[in-house]
């Protein structure tokens, strides 16, 4: 199979990832099923759906009167069966726990016609993690959130892939407009979520140890880092500088840096207090329904911003 035979689609999870994930497949032409087990969650899932085109529309990314037509192409289901027994691709995107994903997996081996492709969204685990008759037609595609405005998915296969599967569902990705990026094999947290975490590490260390606050660290990856990393990676910044350069700053710094393999005391400290950010009213932050709905919604204009900058040629 390649990616022309992939028509019908399907989204096992309805939260923060599936619907954004059955909204991007709707955009780019494709019927998609929406299924999870709480009609009460379907219908949050619609109206969310719903107020992120709406939002898109009136960033100008595309007319309002598309909305409609792209809404109908979203169909909810609380039967997993109904929902993915004719479907070409199955994406997982249900909370991290291994057991349950499992579980699924199982289920729609039973269900799934046998040319079926099932990717997982997970940000933890491993496609080989996953038990499954079918390891050929099984991998991650590992979005970021929110799906529909980041290019990026990782593709990460599992030992017994095949090369027609990550081919299959990589050109699939990019037609839709996704910039899809392929590990060759598995590790944990893949590339984003593993260069996340080691930035988060020496953020919570810096703002642990009193040298600054949570918001002078944010202050600097967003009018500094941040901005070039939009634009050129990692390495593409460094090459400018150059190694030799990198190397003797990397000498006497590298050995400064945390490198404990435990929780930080600050982060465990702000969960055992229930301050866990947006979901709580408070973190590192103090947040109001309208406070957080202003940060979704400058992440959200950036995004597509930063999106016409790299697809507008330099003048």
């Amino acid at each position: 199979m390649n990616s022309s035979g992939i028509r019908q689609i399907a989204v096992v999870g309805a939260g923060l990832m599936g619907h954004g994930i059955a909204q991007e497949f709707a955009a780019g032409g494709y019927d998609v099923r929406l299924t999870s087990r709480s009609k009460a969650g379907l219908k949050r899932a619609e109206a969310q759906i719903r107020n992120n085109l709406d939002r898109m529309a009136a960033l100008g990314v595309f007319d309002s009167s598309r909305t409609e037509e792209m809404m109908g192409r979203v169909h909810l289901c609380s039967d997993l069966d109904g929902a993915v027994g004719q479907a070409d691709l199955v994406i997982e995107a249900v909370y991290e726990d291994l057991p349950l994903k499992q579980h699924i997996f199982n289920q729609l081996d039973l269900t799934c016609p046998a040319h079926t492709i099932l990717a997982s969204t997970t940000s933890t685990f491993g496609a080989s993690q996953i038990s499954t008759v079918r390891p050929d037609r099984v991998l991650v595609a590992h979005y970021i959130n929110p799906p529909y405005l980041v290019p990026l998915v990782e593709i990460v296969p599992g030992a017994e892939t095949s090369e027609t599967t990550v081919s299959t569902v990589r050109e699939l990705l990019t037609r839709l407009g996704k910039q899809p990026v392929v590990l060759t094999r598995e590790v944990p947290g893949f590339i984003s979520v593993r260069l996340q975490a080691a930035l988060l590490r020496e953020a919570l260390s810096i703002v642990q140890s009193g040298a600054a606050d949570a918001e002078a660290v944010d202050t600097v990856i967003k009018t500094s880092l941040g901005r070039r990393w939009a634009v050129a990676g990692v390495f593409e910044v460094l090459e400018l500088a150059g190694w030799d350069t990198v190397s003797n700053i990397s000498s006497w710094l590298f050995p400064t840096l945390d490198r404990s393999d435990e929780l930080p005391a600050i982060l465990r400290e702000r969960v055992e207090l229930g301050e866990l950010g947006v979901k709580s009213s408070r973190g590192f932050y103090d947040w109001t329904p309208e406070s957080a709905e202003e940060l979704r919604r400058r992440i959200g204009h950036a995004l597509v911003e930063i999106g016409r900058w790299q697809t507008t040629p330099l003048p």
